[in-house]
Protein backbone atom coordinates (compact mmCIF):
# COMPACT_ATOMS: atom_id res chain seq x y z
CA UNK A 1 0.00 0.00 0.00
CA UNK A 2 1.41 3.44 -1.23
CA UNK A 3 1.43 6.07 1.99
CA UNK A 4 0.75 8.57 -0.90
CA UNK A 5 -2.67 8.74 -3.04
CA UNK A 6 -2.62 12.38 -4.28
CA UNK A 7 -6.42 12.29 -3.74
CA UNK A 8 -5.24 15.45 -1.47
CA UNK A 9 -3.43 17.63 -3.66
CA UNK A 10 -6.10 19.92 -4.25
CA UNK A 11 -7.06 21.00 0.03
CA UNK A 12 -9.59 18.30 0.31
CA UNK A 13 -10.09 14.74 1.52
CA UNK A 14 -12.45 11.99 2.00
CA UNK A 15 -14.62 11.12 4.86
CA UNK A 16 -15.84 7.26 6.04
CA UNK A 17 -18.39 7.11 3.30
CA UNK A 18 -16.87 8.80 0.67
CA UNK A 19 -18.01 12.51 1.02
CA UNK A 20 -14.86 15.02 -0.15
CA UNK A 21 -14.83 17.94 1.98
CA UNK A 22 -11.99 20.56 2.18
CA UNK A 23 -8.99 19.71 4.84
CA UNK A 24 -10.09 23.01 7.02
CA UNK A 25 -13.56 21.25 7.62
CA UNK A 26 -14.74 21.34 11.17
CA UNK A 27 -15.16 17.57 11.04
CA UNK A 28 -11.36 17.13 9.98
CA UNK A 29 -10.26 19.94 12.59
CA UNK A 30 -11.61 17.79 15.50
CA UNK A 31 -10.73 14.47 14.27
CA UNK A 32 -7.38 15.74 13.54
CA UNK A 33 -7.04 17.36 17.00
CA UNK A 34 -8.19 14.11 18.85
CA UNK A 35 -4.57 12.45 16.27
CA UNK A 36 -2.64 15.45 17.51
CA UNK A 37 -3.53 14.88 21.32
CA UNK A 38 -2.87 10.73 20.17
CA UNK A 39 0.55 11.24 19.43
CA UNK A 40 0.94 13.03 22.82
CA UNK A 41 -0.83 10.26 24.85
CA UNK A 42 2.42 8.14 22.93
CA UNK A 43 5.18 10.95 24.00
CA UNK A 44 3.78 10.39 27.69
CA UNK A 45 3.90 6.54 27.66
CA UNK A 46 7.31 6.68 26.21
CA UNK A 47 8.69 8.35 29.19
CA UNK A 48 9.49 6.94 32.53
CA UNK A 49 6.12 5.96 33.83
CA UNK A 50 4.78 2.53 35.67
CA UNK A 51 4.06 -0.42 33.41
CA UNK A 52 0.19 -0.07 34.72
CA UNK A 53 0.28 3.88 33.18
CA UNK A 54 1.46 3.03 30.03
CA UNK A 55 -1.07 0.31 30.01
CA UNK A 56 -3.76 2.64 30.35
CA UNK A 57 -2.39 5.08 28.12
CA UNK A 58 -1.83 2.45 25.56
CA UNK A 59 -6.00 1.99 25.98
CA UNK A 60 -6.46 5.38 25.98
CA UNK A 61 -4.70 5.81 22.31
CA UNK A 62 -6.90 2.92 21.35
CA UNK A 63 -10.06 4.67 22.32
CA UNK A 64 -8.71 7.69 20.74
CA UNK A 65 -8.61 6.13 17.14
CA UNK A 66 -11.99 4.75 17.80
CA UNK A 67 -13.34 8.11 18.90
CA UNK A 68 -11.69 9.52 15.32
CA UNK A 69 -13.06 6.77 13.40
CA UNK A 70 -16.45 7.82 14.71
CA UNK A 71 -15.80 11.59 14.13
CA UNK A 72 -15.05 10.57 10.31
CA UNK A 73 -18.11 9.10 9.55
CA UNK A 74 -20.69 11.20 8.92
CA UNK A 75 -23.99 9.92 11.43
CA UNK A 76 -25.89 9.80 7.65
CA UNK A 77 -22.85 7.33 6.33
CA UNK A 78 -23.10 5.09 9.13
CA UNK A 79 -24.94 2.43 7.64
CA UNK A 80 -24.02 0.71 4.10
CA UNK A 81 -26.87 -0.17 1.34
CA UNK A 82 -27.24 -3.39 2.30
CA UNK A 83 -28.11 -2.23 5.97
CA UNK A 84 -24.36 -3.37 7.35
CA UNK A 85 -22.40 -0.94 9.76
CA UNK A 86 -19.71 0.65 7.97
CA UNK A 87 -17.41 1.02 11.17
CA UNK A 88 -17.40 -2.33 12.02
CA UNK A 89 -15.67 -1.71 15.24
CA UNK A 90 -16.50 -1.18 18.89
CA UNK A 91 -17.64 2.97 19.87
CA UNK A 92 -16.28 4.70 22.66
CA UNK A 93 -19.38 4.55 25.02
CA UNK A 94 -20.59 4.80 29.00
CA UNK A 95 -18.46 1.76 29.45
CA UNK A 96 -15.20 3.69 28.29
CA UNK A 97 -15.94 6.78 30.31
CA UNK A 98 -16.09 5.07 33.13
CA UNK A 99 -12.86 3.45 32.70
CA UNK A 100 -11.04 7.08 33.19
CA UNK A 101 -13.11 7.63 35.91
CA UNK A 102 -12.16 4.76 37.98
CA UNK A 103 -8.69 5.23 36.42
CA UNK A 104 -9.29 9.28 38.15
CA UNK A 105 -10.32 7.15 41.25
CA UNK A 106 -7.57 5.04 41.50
CA UNK A 107 -4.64 7.48 41.48
CA UNK A 108 -6.59 10.65 43.46
CA UNK A 109 -6.18 8.07 46.47
CA UNK A 110 -2.63 8.80 46.88
CA UNK A 111 -3.43 12.40 46.15
CA UNK A 112 -3.52 15.91 48.94
CA UNK A 113 -6.54 17.23 48.22
CA UNK A 114 -6.22 20.76 45.97
CA UNK A 115 -6.36 23.60 48.00
CA UNK A 116 -5.32 25.89 44.99
CA UNK A 117 -4.71 26.09 41.16
CA UNK A 118 -2.04 24.59 40.29
CA UNK A 119 0.70 26.03 38.06
CA UNK A 120 2.05 23.11 35.10
CA UNK A 121 5.30 22.58 34.87
CA UNK A 122 8.12 21.05 37.48
CA UNK A 123 9.37 17.60 35.52
CA UNK A 124 9.22 17.13 31.98
CA UNK A 125 6.60 14.00 31.96
CA UNK A 126 4.09 16.16 33.94
CA UNK A 127 4.58 18.73 31.58
CA UNK A 128 3.29 16.16 28.39
CA UNK A 129 0.54 15.15 30.70
CA UNK A 130 -0.65 19.24 30.55
CA UNK A 131 0.40 20.51 26.99
CA UNK A 132 -1.89 16.84 25.73
CA UNK A 133 -4.78 18.38 28.64
CA UNK A 134 -4.89 21.51 27.02
CA UNK A 135 -4.95 19.50 23.22
CA UNK A 136 -7.44 17.74 24.81
CA UNK A 137 -9.48 20.63 25.95
CA UNK A 138 -9.16 22.19 22.31
CA UNK A 139 -10.52 18.72 20.64
CA UNK A 140 -13.45 18.85 22.91
CA UNK A 141 -14.33 22.62 22.08
CA UNK A 142 -14.14 21.66 18.43
CA UNK A 143 -16.21 18.68 19.01
CA UNK A 144 -18.62 20.83 20.77
CA UNK A 145 -19.02 22.91 17.77
CA UNK A 146 -19.26 20.34 15.22
CA UNK A 147 -22.02 19.18 17.51
CA UNK A 148 -23.95 22.26 17.03
CA UNK A 149 -23.94 21.74 13.16
CA UNK A 150 -24.42 17.66 12.43
CA UNK A 151 -24.86 14.71 14.61
CA UNK A 152 -22.07 13.40 17.05
CA UNK A 153 -22.20 10.86 19.70
CA UNK A 154 -22.51 12.80 22.78
CA UNK A 155 -20.43 9.67 24.48
CA UNK A 156 -17.18 11.29 22.33
CA UNK A 157 -18.24 14.93 24.47
CA UNK A 158 -18.32 13.05 27.80
CA UNK A 159 -15.15 10.94 26.99
CA UNK A 160 -12.95 14.05 25.69
CA UNK A 161 -13.81 15.77 28.85
CA UNK A 162 -12.83 13.05 30.78
CA UNK A 163 -10.01 12.21 29.65
CA UNK A 164 -8.51 16.09 30.28
CA UNK A 165 -9.67 15.12 33.95
CA UNK A 166 -7.82 12.26 33.79
CA UNK A 167 -4.90 13.83 32.31
CA UNK A 168 -4.74 16.52 34.91
CA UNK A 169 -5.22 13.99 37.72
CA UNK A 170 -1.86 11.89 36.12
CA UNK A 171 0.08 14.97 35.68
CA UNK A 172 -0.42 15.13 39.90
CA UNK A 173 0.28 11.32 40.33
CA UNK A 174 3.03 11.85 38.27
CA UNK A 175 4.32 14.93 40.43
CA UNK A 176 4.00 13.14 43.11
CA UNK A 177 5.70 9.71 41.74
CA UNK A 178 9.01 11.90 40.68
CA UNK A 179 8.87 13.69 43.99
CA UNK A 180 8.52 16.65 42.40
CA UNK A 181 6.57 19.67 44.25
CA UNK A 182 3.58 21.16 42.92
CA UNK A 183 3.50 24.98 42.71
CA UNK A 184 0.20 26.70 43.50
CA UNK A 185 -0.48 29.57 41.75
CA UNK A 186 -0.88 32.42 43.66
CA UNK A 187 -2.17 35.72 41.86
CA UNK A 188 0.45 38.52 42.21
CA UNK A 189 -0.05 42.27 42.67
CA UNK A 190 1.86 44.27 40.57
Amino acid sequence: MKIYTKTGDKGETSLFGGTRVPKYDDRIEAYGTVDELNAYIGLIRDQKVTDSIKENLRTVQNDLFTLGAMLATPKEKETLKNGKKRLNIPKINQSSVLNLENQIDLMNKDLKPMTNFILPGGHTTVSYCHIARCVCRRAERLVVRLSEEQVIDNNIIMYLNRLSDYLFVLARKLTLDNQVKETPWKPQKR
